[in-house]
């Protein structure tokens, strides 16, 4: 399989603004405690919210938050998508604890998270691979036959440890994912396992869960199908996740420096963050 880092002017000077912007957020680290607990509340929502909706969970963001935050039930809503939430925060839980350790990421962690994703609405599915073929829907891309998945996932899980010292955090992430979704080893429940197990690899490098947002749906799926369709390239979904960093290190960053004590943690760079905020229409 080709590596997801083309050839491309334009894909080292992102990925150098975006060492940039995480070299700044390493200044404000430690984060104090308030700021960890803004942005864990924020990105269990806006994280969960986006990946069941790009399955077609049709709870909004605000109905997300009172599942999580209140135990609400969504009148009109189904039990599946309220249980979807359920276990989509739980797999996060476990991605954040884990991404703290020095565990290697192998078969047996990716199965925990799609148990965790699943195991409410499809128990006997839960951390198990298929055991039929299955084809991509909406196209003719065929994903490997189910005989293969035990092959294809443990030199899957040996590339995981070999190619993390090769390629940047971004693309490596991007380009795990993109191999993830492709072998495509469980029944259902492959996207969203697939994002988290991204989101695992960028936080064990120290950046901020990336979420791909449920309007960028069509592009994300647009940019799999693109690589499936042409050897493996997956320039497209690499420069789309690269966008999406980029908005979670944007965010992170307005967070940390709205809170009293950034400006003294924060030194020698507070001001260049300030000045780089204040500049961008996108900040919210």
């Amino acid at each position: 399989m080709a590596p997801l880092l083309a050839d491309s002017m334009d894909i080292p000077t992102q990925l150098a603004q975006l060492n940039q912007l995480k070299d700044w957020l390493d200044h404000f680290r430690p984060l104090s405690g308030p700021v960890l607990a803004e942005l864990k509340q924020r990105y269990d929502v806006q994280f969960t919210y986006n990946s069941n909706a790009i399955e077609g969970n049709t709870l909004t963001q605000s109905e997300t938050e009172l599942v999580l935050s209140q135990g609400i039930t969504i009148g009109g809503k189904t039990l599946t998508e309220h249980l979807e939430v359920i276990g989509h925060k739980a797999a996060i839980d476990y991605i954040e604890t884990l991404a703290q350790t020095d565990t290697a990421i192998g078969e047996w962690e990716i199965r925990q998270i799609h148990n965790l994703v699943t195991r409410q609405i499809a128990p006997t599915e839960a951390g198990q691979y298929r055991q039929l073929d299955v084809r991509a829907a909406g196209t003719d891309y065929h994903y490997p036959p189910h005989y293969l998945l035990p092959e294809l996932m443990a030199a899957f899980a040996e590339w995981l440890t070999s190619a993390v010292a090769d390629l940047h955090p971004i693309a490596y992430a991007a380009e795990a994912h993109y191999r993830f979704v492709s072998i495509h080893p469980f029944r259902d429940g492959n996207g969203r396992t697939g994002r988290l197990l991204m989101n695992l690899l960028l936080l064990k490098a120290g950046f901020p869960i990336v979420v791909v947002t449920q309007g960028r749906r069509q592009a994300y799926i647009e940019a799999i199908v693109a690589g499936q369709r042409s050897q493996d390239d997956g320039t497209a979904l690499l420069l789309l996740i690269i966008e999406a960093a980029r908005m979670a290190l944007i965010d992170t960053l307005a967070l940390i420096t709205s809170a009293t004590d950034s400006r003294t943690q924060g030194q020698p760079c507070y001001e260049d963050v300030v000045a780089f905020l204040a500049q961008r229409s996108d900040v919210p």
